[in-house]
């Protein structure tokens, strides 16, 4: 049975009113960069109480995210300098969060064209990681790809490289690995958009067991090295069933009750919800919950190896302007632009 959110009634910006869903953990997101393209509409919505999302497979049917009982925001992002100078505003109103950031090397390949130069993302990621600290800023070295002129020993020292640039300034290092031929998509953009790619050598974007085990192997040594030095990171996958562990690799949970725990067990609400599945109705139920039945949270709507909690996401495919060539997020480049060109900040959902 799938986990349900709180029906909550909303009034929207045109005075109507409707229900919606209370979600206490929002994703923001997994389907577009909200920190890097769309803050100020997140903080004017989060002003406004609500937001609309739409599924990608019924636009037709509007679904009301109220923010009444967010409790914590996970952003994903390649850039979250545009979000940075509001995060106080998110503490003053008692809103938690971290950061799924992440931080590839593909400069000389191309793969990510229209991002900040890497000297500058790393240096916003230093900047994050002081500003609200080093675990709440995850590094996602998210996908790893292989081509013809790039091998596993190339990923693993561009990984080195970046894991040195950024070491003490977080305490987790996950990654994945590009998955080209489930997603026609990805397919489709790595052809149009990448020199490095045919239709006839997309297959060699995929990793092999053998790769996998190479990396695997490979990152272990990286690893012991930087423990060595005196970094404590922790390395995970996300989203692959391959059981690395023999390796000191993890699986990862991206939406993590465990993280939540570890850096917000001041909210006893919070810590009520990652027991239970619902927030306390009377402030008495904190200390008197013995006889509740505790509660898994594991998002159901996530594919089965994924290991994240509940959430709520409220992006959208077709809205990202970093163009990256592997994403399985956007159809078109020109399709990206024409819905940008839809999207203002007084709009109940990122694109009208």
């Amino acid at each position: 049975m799938a986990f349900e959110w709180e029906d909550v009634a909303i009034k929207r910006d045109n005075g109507d009113v409707v229900t919606g869903k209370a979600p206490v953990i929002i994703s923001a997101s997994r389907s577009t960069d909200i920190p890097a393209f769309f803050t100020k509409w997140l903080m004017n919505r989060i002003e406004k109480g609500y937001c609309v999302w739409y599924n990608p497979f019924n636009k037709s049917k509007p679904y009301y995210v109220s923010f009444k009982n967010a409790k914590v925001f996970v952003f994903w992002t390649k850039n979250p300098k545009p979000l940075m100078p509001f995060l106080k505003e998110l503490d003053n109103r008692g809103i938690h969060y971290y950061f799924q950031f992440t931080l590839n090397d593909y400069e000389l390949e191309g793969f990510e064209p229209s991002l900040p130069k890497l000297e500058q993302r790393v240096e916003t990621f230093k900047n994050l990681s002081n500003l609200i600290g080093k675990d709440k800023v995850i590094w996602r070295f998210d996908p790893l790809i292989l081509s013809n002129q790039l091998t596993v020993m190339d990923l693993l020292k561009k990984i080195y490289y970046l894991g040195n640039k950024i070491k003490g300034y977080t305490g987790k290092l996950v990654f994945s690995l590009v998955d080209v031929m489930a997603y026609k998509k990805v397919q489709n953009n790595l052809i149009r958009d990448s020199a490095y790619f045919s239709r006839s050598n997309i297959f060699k974007a995929e990793f092999t067991n053998e790769d996998t085990n190479e990396l695997a192997s490979g990152l272990q040594k990286i690893h012991q090295s930087w423990k060595d030095g005196g970094w404590a990171i922790q390395l995970a996958t996300c989203g692959e069933k391959i059981d690395l562990s023999k390796y000191g690799i993890l699986h990862n949970k991206c939406v993590d009750d465990d993280l939540l725990r570890e850096q917000f067990n001041s909210d006893n609400e919070l810590m009520y919800f990652l027991d239970f599945g619902k927030l306390p109705i009377k402030a008495y139920e904190l200390f008197s919950s013995d006889n509740i039945k505790k509660k898994t949270l594991k998002d159901k709507g996530q594919r089965i190896e994924c290991g994240c909690i509940v959430s709520k996401d409220i992006g959208m495919y077709n809205t990202c302007r970093h163009n990256c060539v592997y994403c399985y997020a956007n159809t078109s480049l020109k399709i990206v632009e024409k819905n940008f060109s839809k999207h203002n900040l007084d709009s109940e959902s990122i694109i009208d």
